[in-house]
Parts: C-alpha cells; sequence; structure tokens
C-alpha cells in the first residue's frame, strides 16, 4: 500500500486503525467502484478515488469510538451500500470482535451488493431486505445512519420502532447546527458532538436517549 493511500488513513490514526484495516477499505473499496458502473453506490458526480477514501471510508470509520462493543448487534438503518455499516464491520473484524452489524436496506440490488461485500471480506453481517419504517420492537445496541433522511424523521423512526438501544450516531452536515437547534425545539436529547474529521463544516451526533417534548 503506497504511502498516498496511508496518509489518507492517517486521519483515522487516533482510532488505532491497523494496516491490514486499511487493506480491507481498498478492497471495500474497488468493490463500490465496480459495482457503481451498475447502480448508485456513491455519487458518479466525482470519481476521484482519494476523494471517496476521505469523504466516505474515513467519514464512516470516524464513528468508531462511539459503537457500544459490550452489545451484541448494532444496527446501520437505511444502509445503502454499507456506508458506514460495513466499515464498521470491517472495522470490528479487525478488533475481533464479534459484534453483528445489522444492515437494513429495502433495495434488492444493493442488498445483493451489501452480501457479496460481507461474503468476500468475511465479515459479520446481517443483510435485512426490509422497509425499516415497517419493522417494530426492535433491539439493538448502536444505532448508526448517514445520508439516509432527516433527522427528525430518524427521531421519530427510532423513538416510535425501536423498543430498546444505548445510542443512535448520526452525521450532521454543512446545515447541521441549524437542523439540530430546529430538533430541540421539539425533542429532549442527551448527546454529545463531536467535530468531523473529514470537514471542517460537519460534526457527529451520539445521542443517548430521545425524548418528545409535550408541547
Amino acid at each position: 500500500m503506497d504511502n498516498v493511500i496511508l496518509n489518507t488513513y492517517s486521519k483515522l490514526s487516533n482510532l488505532n486503525v491497523s494496516r491490514e484495516t486499511c487493506v480491507e477499505f481498498e478492497n471495500y473499496l474497488s468493490m463500490i467502484l465496480e459495482k457503481n458502473k451498475e447502480i448508485n453506490i456513491i455519487s458518479k458526480k466525482n470519481i476521484d478515488i482519494n476523494a471517496i477514501r476521505v469523504r466516505h471510508i474515513v467519514d464512516s470509520a470516524q464513528i468508531i469510538d462511539f459503537i457500544d462493543f459490550n452489545s451484541n448487534t448494532t444496527c446501520d438503518i437505511g444502509s445503502g451500500g454499507g456506508l458506514p455499516g460495513l466499515v464498521i464491520a470491517i472495522m470490528m473484524k479487525n478488533l475481533k470482535n464479534k459484534m453483528k452489524i445489522k444492515l437494513y436496506e429495502k433495495s434488492h440490488h444493493k442488498c445483493v451488493f451489501l452480501s457479496e461485500v460481507s461474503k468476500k471480506l468475511n465479515l459479520n453481517t446481517e443483510i435485512i431486505q426490509k422497509d425499516i419504517f415497517t419493522i417494530q420492537n426492535i433491539e439493538t445496541g448502536t444505532i448508526i445512519s448517514r445520508a439516509f433522511k432527516p433527522m427528525p424523521v430518524i427521531l421519530s423512526l427510532v423513538n416510535k420502532n425501536f423498543r430498546r438501544y444505548k445510542n443512535l450516531i448520526l452525521f450532521m452536515g454543512n446545515s447541521g447546527k441549524k437542523v439540530l437547534n430546529e430538533v430541540l425545539n421539539v425533542w429532549d436529547l442527551d448527546y454529545e458532538k463531536k467535530k468531523s474529521v473529514t470537514s471542517n463544516e460537519s460534526f457527529l451526533l451520539n445521542i443517548r436517549e430521545i425524548q418528545k417534548k409535550n408541547l
């Protein structure tokens, strides 16, 4: 693996990401680029491979510190092409952690891709081809969601459809502060913020409790 690639992943240096993990990230990235010729796994507007590493792989991997390692499962809702679920599954494998990553995705073609990657990289995943909004009484440790639905929709989904969970991790973009302020008018949240390593304008939210206000 050349220095350019390693320098990109050095953004994750404080997360103890091994060289072996980076190799598997690269294998996954190659599969994304190949599948992207058939279906939209990532945007086709800018297929600069180094930008993809930062924007998608590194961006997804940075949430690992918020994952509840004491739980048996983590749920990726609206997984799409596996960002961030498959990235976390790769990291868990190389950390020798037996947690199962459940990937909820309603698209048949994307589920086939998730299965192909999981099999090739020997990941501990479960692909669930269902609309997450139709499933009730879900129990898990951490819930992760990236580029799926607006924050208010996700909060309502988690509040209604999950019976038990430890925390919810959300990726907040350029308008994240405005969105969060608006959400706090409707919801009481116990949360912490963490600055994104991939964008000065973005941040992560680790939400532990969600309760709708009585307005």
